[in-house]
């Protein structure tokens, strides 16, 4: 497995990262069973990198990945752990809580469901508009103090608040969006991550499987929040997935998948950047895990860009009102 520093004061980590939100049924019903099958699946290949958040499922994905990797030695999985999101018993979205006293608190919860003594990368959701940045981040760097946790990183900030943070404690990476047709960081953000040092864990990188060359346009299952996306949306799903044709097109003659040369193009885009593949099930896994063979020369690059201009996207990443708590998205 190659491997990737996440900045230069984080950990060596495989060269991707599994995301495992999808196995706790964000994209309607989930497979238990699977779901544990392919995050060891995933270790046994040498991703070593578990992506979650306590608010996935509220809590059944972390206690899912307690149950994978149960029993086995703790320095064979590092994990990357999100907070701060606010659910209601209807599995609602009620705002965010970055509070210090909600740091420790919900730390704690998710040691316990995980089943281990310590997080590897803590991390808020979102930034929480009435908790200045340097308090939430102080908290955590107590918590890095106690042995709780390793390292500190970002999730959907902007250039400010990445500046803001750094200045209380090293962060090791930013969790963003970013993909073909999420290209929004490079401009402003990604120049202060370098900046700083930062890397970046990039998730959505085949935008939730719009651009993996599988989706059908037909197959959302209730419970999946797809069903309110943008870019899903009638109107906007046929202009994105004619894109994907295009980029069917590079694949092609590269003898890959869609999916894989979507893959490879973010891991082209610098060594301080891990993707974080959404496999939820073990053959999609081996198909992402193939993007790692795959060389992109400078042409097939100008192919892929030409079959997915930057900003050729219909539609935005997400719903009105969850753009709103994008700190990322200010000013971009």
């Amino acid at each position: 497995m190659q491997t990737r520093q996440l900045g230069t004061h984080g950990p060596h980590v495989s060269a991707l990262g599994l995301g495992c939100m999808g196995m706790s049924g964000m994209y309607g019903p989930a497979d238990r069973a699977e779901g544990i099958a392919t995050i060891r699946a995933a270790l046994d290949a040498g991703i070593d990198l578990l992506d979650t958040g306590d608010f996935y499922g509220m809590g059944h994905n972390e206690l899912l990945i307690a149950e994978a990797t149960r029993g086995m030695p703790r320095d064979r999985f590092r994990l990357s752990v999100k907070f701060g999101a606010l659910r209601d018993a209807a599995g609602g979205w009620s705002g965010y809580d970055a509070r210090p006293a909600a740091v420790k608190n919900f730390l704690a919860y998710s040691l316990q469901r995980l089943g281990v003594d310590h997080i590897d990368i803590y991390r808020p959701a979102r930034l929480d508009p009435n908790v200045p940045i340097e308090d939430t981040i102080g908290a955590i760097a107590d918590a890095v103090k106690a042995g709780w946790v390793r390292h500190i990183g970002l999730s959907e900030v902007g250039p400010e608040t990445i500046r803001r943070a750094a200045s209380v404690h090293p962060i090791v990476d930013l969790q963003i969006e970013y993909s073909l047709i999420s290209r929004g960081i490079e401009a402003r953000i990604l120049p202060v991550c370098r900046e700083f040092g930062i890397g970046v864990t990039a998730y959505g990188v085949l935008s939730r499987g719009l651009i993996s060359g599988h989706w059908d346009k037909n197959g959302v299952a209730q419970g999946d929040f797809r069903a309110f996306s943008p870019r899903f949306r009638a109107g906007n799903v046929d202009a994105n997935l004619a894109l994907v044709d295009g980029l069917r097109q590079v694949a092609a003659g590269k003898g890959a998948s869609v999916a894989q040369v979507a893959i490879a193009w973010v891991l082209a885009q610098g060594s301080d950047i891990v993707p974080l593949v959404g496999a939820r099930r073990r053959d999609r896994l081996a198909e992402a895990l193939g993007a790692l063979e795959l060389t992109l020369t400078d042409a097939d690059r100008a192919a892929i860009e030409r079959a997915v201009p930057n900003g050729a996207a219909a539609g935005a990443r997400y719903p009105d009102a969850q753009m709103a708590h994008l700190d990322s998205e200010i000013g971009a």
